[in-house]
């Protein structure tokens, strides 16, 4: 899979989805929004982000988007973020990121409505 990891994640995020095999590179340094999102529509990338902005459907709607990864564990530690990450990247098929905003938390992931 390809991911796209925002400012605002620890920057080892990329290097535990590359360990996993796949794509992962950092968002451009203060790139706004509407840059990131065209970026992921670009390269068909999955945005791993803290900014709930993009939780926004009315904003981002999920199905113009190869999929987003909202990060809502406080504090955004890395420890905290890597194994829940690790699981759903591990369970989840590419083809299911797709048009979909997953809710990353300690415990799982839930998916926006």
């Amino acid at each position: 899979m390809r991911f796209l990891v925002d400012e605002g994640v620890d920057v080892r995020v990329i290097t535990l989805l590359k360990r996993q095999g796949h794509d992962a590179r950092r968002v451009p340094s203060g790139a706004a929004n509407g840059a990131v999102i065209r970026l992921i529509q670009r390269e068909q990338r999955i945005l791993v982000t803290r900014d709930s902005d993009f939780t926004n459907v009315m904003l981002y709607p999920p199905a113009r988007y190869p999929g987003i990864i909202h990060i809502a564990i406080h504090p955004p530690w890395f420890e905290k973020i890597a194994p829940p990450l690790e699981r759903l990247v591990r369970s989840t098929a590419e083809s299911e990121f797709h048009g979909k905003v997953f809710i990353l938390e300690e415990i799982g992931y839930h998916l926006l409505p």
